[in-house]
């Protein structure tokens, strides 16, 4: 087991291949014992696909999974936690909008948490996106019942256990964080920076899936009402099951 997986979901940003597994590779080399970059290729159609195959023939550091086809994020970031062999597991978009030095700002955290979820400060989007994130963010803690600030960063990282809990559907990666809590474990918000998207296009709009958010924010406080808790007789641990396991 390697100490430190980097996930990273992918799709068409040919572009940023180099820089990516660069900064990466400069973020984490020397600051940690063992790591991994695994590259999860949903189905590009701009080249991505050779691209990384070649980065990973000369570094065997860097895994690939390649899609048949588009199938999105939230699959594309479960086959990678479910790939990535790390001790610690770390998520980072491919856009380079998030500083993957800003890993070694949430390693600290894991002395006392399992899940580090980042929280963008001055971010580089536009007035319209921040403030759709900032209500969509207000929406789904009252509909969850967590108070996530900043549920959509794709900065995160978490220890494996975390990781070999989770059973993921469609659009369920907005709520990492609140499943992980749901699950049993501890979860913390920390500060990080965020940088302005140098090559390519977001893939995401900003009001085309808002509906789609609502409702599985639904689903996930439905989920969190039927969770089960219970404790065994001498015994100190709380043992905590969703109600879709």
């Amino acid at each position: 087991m390697v100490e430190l997986s980097v996930v990273v979901p992918l799709y068409n940003e040919k572009d940023n291949l180099h820089r990516l597994y660069q900064a990466v590779t400069d973020a984490v080399q020397g600051r940690i014992e063992s790591y991994e970059i695994v590259g999860v290729n949903d189905g590009s159609t701009d080249g991505s696909a050779e691209w990384l195959d070649r980065m990973a023939e000369a570094d065997s550091r860097l895994r690939v999974i390649h899609f048949e086809r588009n199938c999105g994020q939230t699959a594309a970031i479960y086959a990678g936690i479910k790939q990535a062999s790390g001790r610690y597991i770390a998520l980072i978009d491919g856009d380079l909008q998030t500083d993957p030095n800003d890993i070694f700002t949430l390693m600290p955290y894991m002395k006392d948490y399992d899940f580090a979820n980042g929280m963008r400060v001055r971010r580089q989007d536009t007035l319209v996106k921040r403030v759709s994130s900032r209500i969509g963010n207000g929406v789904r803690n009252k509909i969850t019942g967590d108070k996530i600030n900043d549920t959509g960063c794709p900065m995160k990282l978490f220890k494996r256990e975390v990781a070999s809990s989770y059973f993921l559907y469609e659009g369920f990666h907005r709520f990492l964080p609140t499943l992980a809590r749901m699950n049993g474990y501890r979860v913390i918000e920390v500060p990080v920076s965020h940088r302005e998207r140098e090559f390519g296009v977001s893939k995401y709009g900003v009001w085309n899936r808002a509906l789609v958010g609502l409702m599985d924010a639904i689903v996930i406080g439905w989920l969190r009402k039927r969770t089960i808790r219970y404790r065994i007789k001498g015994e100190e641990r709380v043992d905590v099951h969703a109600a879709k396991h």
